[in-house]
């Protein structure tokens, strides 16, 4: 293989996996918070996938402009569901949440074929096909946009979690729930709201998956696959560590597909995901981001 389509696909990696940073960093955050392993977060992107596509093909709106929209339903949709679905069950185990949210991943999963149909779809838009070409290095000019994004938003809620009264509550809620109740922090609040926040960052982040790759209401297992890599990678809650994870998910996923082909991109991160487990289970970044400071 030449240098050309090497550099083009170590670039692309990079910027794929800015995207991915964000589509798992709402798991890694609800995982670190709340403890709940969050099943139905694959559907989540999937509908964050369908809101774009269908923003755009009824209103016209671009989906990137829409992202402020599709997070913000995301959010609102997300916190009835924890406070009747998923709250009730906290402190009952570890088992009656999680399995909760593997049914209400099949139940959103059906939802999704019922209102939409189980045809493939994808986000088309006037700069989906455009490329950039920068000396040797060729990338799609949605990567660039997609990662510039993914990035920010990343970045927005690194500040958040680290820099403000909420930030200060969901640490400590994160680190200690029975002294941070007895300080004063309404716990049960907090965790609503790390819940809507998770929701709305995997809207934003299946949006702009749904730029990239087609999907159907069965692609959220490849979605929560791919995001569970993630989160192992960059350890459970930290922000900057659920970036750097992505990247490196997305450099070896590209290289994979290149060298082994694109049907083997899936397998690239399970065997990650297996790895991280087996070498670091609590991640290869610290999640500064979750402790009391």
């Amino acid at each position: 293989m030449g240098f050309e389509a090497t550099a083009s696909s170590l670039v692309v990696g990079v910027l794929l996996g800015g995207i991915f940073s964000l589509a798992a960093l709402g798991l890694s955050l609800i995982l670190g918070v709340l403890r709940l392993v969050n099943l139905a977060h694959g559907e989540f992107l999937v509908i964050g996938a369908y809101a774009g596509f269908y923003l755009l093909a009824t209103t016209g709106i671009d989906p990137l402009l829409g992202l402020p929209l599709i997070a913000a339903a995301m959010a609102l949709a997300a916190a009835p569901l924890y406070r009747y679905l998923v709250e009730p069950l906290m402190g009952r185990g570890d088992e009656a949440p999680m399995m909760t949210m593997f049914g209400l991943s099949i139940v959103l999963q059906n939802l999704c074929t019922a209102a939409f149909s189980a045809d493939t779809r994808s986000i088309e838009t006037a700069y989906s096909a455009r490329a950039l070409n920068v000396g040797p290095v060729t990338v799609g000019l949605v990567y660039v946009i997609g990662f510039a994004i993914s990035v920010c938003i990343v970045g927005l809620t690194h500040l958040l979690v680290s820099r403000t009264a909420f930030g200060r509550d969901l640490r400590a809620s994160a680190q200690d729930p029975a002294a941070a109740a007895i300080v004063g922090v309404n716990v049960s609040r907090v965790r609503m709201l790390t819940f809507a926040l998770g929701a709305a960052c995997a809207g934003a982040g299946g949006t702009l998956s749904g730029l990239i790759y087609s999907f159907t209401p069965a692609s959220g297992a490849a979605f929560l696959l791919n995001s569970f890599a993630v989160v192992v990678l960059g350890g459970l809650g930290s922000v900057l560590g659920t970036l750097l994870a992505g990247i490196a998910v997305g450099v070896l996923q590209s290289l994979g597909g290149v060298f082994l082909g694109d049907g083997y991109r899936d397998l690239v991160a399970l065997v990650l995901f297996l790895a991280a487990l087996i070498i670091r289970p609590q991640g290869f970044v610290a999640a500064r981001g979750m402790q009391a400071r």
